[in-house]
């Protein structure tokens, strides 16, 4: 009698032992193969999802079936998820359900125009670039501004987190947040001092930035020279410049490394060699150095500058024509024997 029961009760151990294991396992145990990112846009169905899980998952049956039973066949948040090797389904169905997204990393650079910025944002964004380029431009046009162009000194160079489904509008008003933040009491009193726009200084930051090539080590040299430059009446004649202004105009598909003299005409109110003063706006978008360049410059008396072949991306600057002549030729002479064209 007693071995008979000792059986019975090892039978309902084995079989509690069984299904038990096998609930953990499918709850609890690793199903996730491959490390990866699965997006879930709004609006996407039951169906799409496991759709996109497939490539990552070793028993698709399995999270179906906790995913049902947590009712996330109609319950779930849109966004890009990290599905991390050896997760399992619980955890994978608690996050998407939660919204416990990942976040993806974009890098604002030195973009010449705000929609060629967008383009590149918005592949890292459930929006196409035409919905991304509608929305700002009805930003620009609730702040008073002609179209999203006119947003670019709103934003700085850097590198900065967001969520695959951030919309324009949050996109935005993150850089917003950050250009109030930057422009404290100490910048404002040396912007009424220095007796620039706002404009003004970011389009000359903006020059800054381009002739020092984002390196801030001569960035307040420069700044003085073209504030010089500008207190004189003399017109800035900066290259960037005249890039800029050919740019738009082919929406910027034709590469200039070297500016020549029929370029030098080039008819647009940004080419400074063509017109006197400051451009209306900036040539690129800025880092938070050339800004600050401009607000506290270098005093010196230079009025010329030139890129010296010797030290590859900084300059010779002087006061002297005769002497800004020989170093002009010492650098032309080593574009031609480089072939730079």
């Amino acid at each position: 009698m007693k071995k008979a029961i000792l059986i019975i009760v090892l039978l309902i151990l084995a079989v509690a032992g069984f299904f038990g294991f096998k609930f953990y396992n499918k709850y609890y145990g690793n199903n996730i193969s491959k490390d990866g990112y699965v997006l879930i846009p709004h609006g996407a169905k039951f169906d799409q999802i496991l759709d996109s899980i497939t490539p990552y998952v070793k028993n698709k049956e399995s999270f179906t079936e906790v995913a049902k039973d947590k009712n996330m066949d109609e319950y779930f948040k849109p966004g890009r998820y990290h599905f991390a090797k050896g997760a399992s389904n619980t955890s994978l169905v608690n996050m998407i359900k939660a919204g416990n997204q990942s976040e993806n990393s974009f890098r604002i650079g030195d973009f010449g125009d705000m929609y060629q910025m967008v383009g590149r944002v918005s592949k890292k964004t459930e929006l196409d670039s035409l919905r991304f380029v509608n929305d700002l431009d009805q930003i620009a046009s609730e702040k008073g501004y002609k179209n999203a162009e006119d947003l670019k000194k709103y934003f700085f160079i850097d590198t900065y987190n967001f969520f695959w489904t951030v919309t324009p509008k949050e996109f935005f008003k993150k850089f917003e947040d950050q250009y109030n933040d930057f422009w404290n009491s100490d910048r404002k009193a040396k912007e009424q001092q220095s007796g620039l726009t706002r404009d003004q200084i970011y389009a000359l930051a903006s020059i800054v930035y381009k002739e020092s090539g984002g390196k801030p080590d001569e960035m307040k040299t420069i700044a003085g020279l073209y504030l010089n430059r500008f207190k004189k009446g003399m017109k800035l004649q900066s290259d960037p410049t005249v890039i800029y202004a050919i740019n738009k105009q082919t929406n910027f598909k034709e590469p200039i490394k070297r500016v020549f003299y029929k370029h030098l005409t080039t008819p647009s109110p940004y080419n400074t060699y063509a017109n006197t003063g400051i451009p209306p706006g900036p040539i690129c978008v800025v880092d938070k150095n050339s800004v600050d360049a401009v607000l506290s410059p270098e005093q010196n008396g230079y009025i010329f500058m030139c890129a010296d072949p010797a030290r590859f991306g900084y300059h010779k600057f002087t006061a002297s024509a005769e002497e800004h002549a020989i170093n002009a030729k010492a650098y032309q002479d080593w574009l031609n024997s480089k072939n730079i064209k």
